[in-house]
């Protein structure tokens, strides 16, 4: 089949943006299909020609029709054109991309650690267009460990809550039984007084003598034991940042009676100092967004708009992934007077509006989202991934839908996705030098130092009782992304890249009352195969 003349070999991000200025939304292996025929542009053409009146979504089995269907050669060339697929063909051959509005470089940004870089580099328009995407997907991997969506099996009964500590207790304790020659409580209570004794708990209490010491209540299986940690001791600074429920290890002596385990060394589950991140075997980028709010009054559309045409063009050919973490929506009576802040007020009505602005980033990434506190799941972590309802009103572009948090693995990077609703309580909890929302990154790196996103129960953070508990960090991340704060932040502990990746929603009356001062419009993009990082600016 010979070309239409002026019509070009389509990409797969030129043929999503025709079928979505169309109306239409098409799956993956459809889009696949169409770049992979004889004659992509006359192929979507006729795609479009063929298409059902009532149709919303292009098929794969639409495609394969078409091209099943599709008439022999002519001698002379050329074929008749329909004028649908004439416009379709033009419409592919457009370059909406050359009317990005405003620069989107990066503006000078806030000293962060050296884990990486902001990209002050010269506007898009000047150089590249969308004409640059060339992204084959068989290049590419993507799996998702950790999904507890439909896995839920807590009722909220006392055996529940039993099951889930116990749960985290056999998992972070593996990971310190390597440094500790670990002995449960009731053993440890039949011990004769000044013996070595070393325990592995979780933080049932923490107090204060009246000398200005410190007592850790420690619990395991088989009871609690105290354990006293002397004012003066190097390790005294670790109680600072001790949580609530978190596992630890100590070592050191009983006293005389055998009543009080005294602290000579503390232990966290960590991340080893010799972790080696995996990285991938290609030059290809993620971007990293959370906190959309779409249904705010405040939700930065022009700036999200910036994004979505930068990611058109050649400076964003790298870009084949997209993490959201969490948010999309602003959702409904999430905080006091909210209804007054609503641009839109309806939760679904809010989701379409989404779905319409995720429309409008190129059809060829890969997309994962998870939800966050005002997205329309249980609050309650971890948060299993969006319903089928609403599933089916953000299908745009085939977004893969998993549970918060997730362990997202692209091309052999490991992402652990977390919205970040325990952040709050960190920063809550611990020192300002250790955590605060001008350096959200510190506040992660506490909770991989304790290989868990939300060990605090009973606090701000909502916790879930399942059989399992889905907010151990098992297995160490590359990279951890969270959002929620939205505030910007980014560093590296222990060789895994922390980013809290700032929000989409300029400052709202209900953030100005509690001190917030968001940063919004940044999109940071990370070097799947270094896990370098430059910070793009779009506000």
């Amino acid at each position: 089949m010979s070309r239409t003349p002026g019509v070009p070999l389509e990409t797969p991000a030129r043929i999503v943006r025709t079928l979505v200025g169309r109306g239409y939304n098409a799956e993956r292996e459809a889009v696949t299909l169409i770049a992979g025929s004889d004659d992509p542009g006359r192929t979507l053409a006729r795609v479009v020609e063929a298409a059902p009146d009532d149709a919303l979504r292009i098929t794969a089995d639409h495609v394969r029709e078409v091209l099943a269907s599709a008439p022999a050669a002519d001698p002379s060339g050329t074929e008749p054109t329909p004028p649908a697929a004439a416009d379709a063909a033009n419409a592919a051959d457009a370059d909406p991309a050359a009317s990005a509005a405003s620069d989107p470089s990066v503006s000078a940004a806030t000293s962060h650690d050296n884990a990486a870089h902001t990209d002050q580099s010269a506007p898009a328009e000047a150089q590249g267009t969308s004409g640059g995407r060339n992204v084959d997907p068989a290049l590419r991997s993507l799996e998702i460990a950790n999904d507890m969506t439909g896995q839920s099996t807590g009722t909220g009964e006392y055996d529940d809550f039993v099951k889930v500590f116990r749960d985290r207790y056999e998992k972070l304790s593996k990971l310190l039984r390597g440094r500790v020659n670990h002995r449960p409580a009731k053993a440890i209570s039949n011990m004769s007084g000044g013996e070595d004794a070393e325990l592995i708990g979780l933080v049932d209490d923490v107090r204060s003598t009246k000398s200005g010491h410190w007592i850790i209540d420690l619990e395991d299986t088989t009871g609690t034991f105290p354990c006293l940690v002397m004012k003066d001791k190097d390790i005294a600074g670790y109680v600072d940042e001790l949580l609530m429920d978190e596992c630890i290890a100590v070592q050191g002596t009983l006293s005389g009676d055998a009543g009080i385990l005294f602290v000579d060394s503390m232990h966290f589950p960590d991340v080893p100092r010799s972790h080696r991140p995996n990285t991938a075997d290609r030059d290809v980028q993620a971007a990293l967004i959370s906190d959309v709010h779409v249904g705010s009054q405040e939700f930065m559309a022009d700036a999200w708009n910036r994004f979505a045409d930068w990611l058109h063009t050649e400076e964003a050919a790298r870009i084949e992934y997209l993490l959201i973490a969490g948010d999309m929506v602003e959702g409904v009576g999430v905080y006091p007077n909210q209804d007054e802040e609503l641009d839109v007020i309806d939760i679904y009505e809010q989701y379409e509006a989404f779905s319409e602005h995720l429309k409008s980033v190129p059809g060829d990434l890969e997309i994962v989202m998870i939800p966050g506190n005002h997205d329309a799941v249980r609050l309650a972590e971890p948060q299993p991934g969006f319903d089928d309802e609403l599933r089916d009103i953000m299908s745009a572009h085939d977004a893969r839908i998993t549970s918060n948090p997730s362990m997202v693995t692209l091309e052999g990077v490991n992402v652990l996705m977390y919205h970040g609703v325990s952040l709050d309580e960190v920063i809550a909890e611990l020192p300002a030098d250790k955590a605060s929302y001008d350096e959200p990154h510190k506040a992660m790196y506490q909770l991989l130092k304790k290989r868990h996103v939300a060990p605090q129960f009973g606090g701000h953070t909502r916790l879930a009782p399942e059989e399992l508990d889905y907010l151990v960090m098992e297995d160490v991340p590359d990279i951890f992304h969270t959002g929620h704060v939205h505030k910007l932040g980014w560093g590296k502990y222990h060789n895994v890249l922390a980013v809290n990746s700032g929000c989409w929603q300029a400052q709202t009356d209900f953030q100005k009352s509690v001190n917030i001062d968001p940063d919004a419009g940044y999109a940071p993009i990370v070097d799947l195969d270094t896990l370098n990082m430059t910070v793009r600016k779009f506000s």
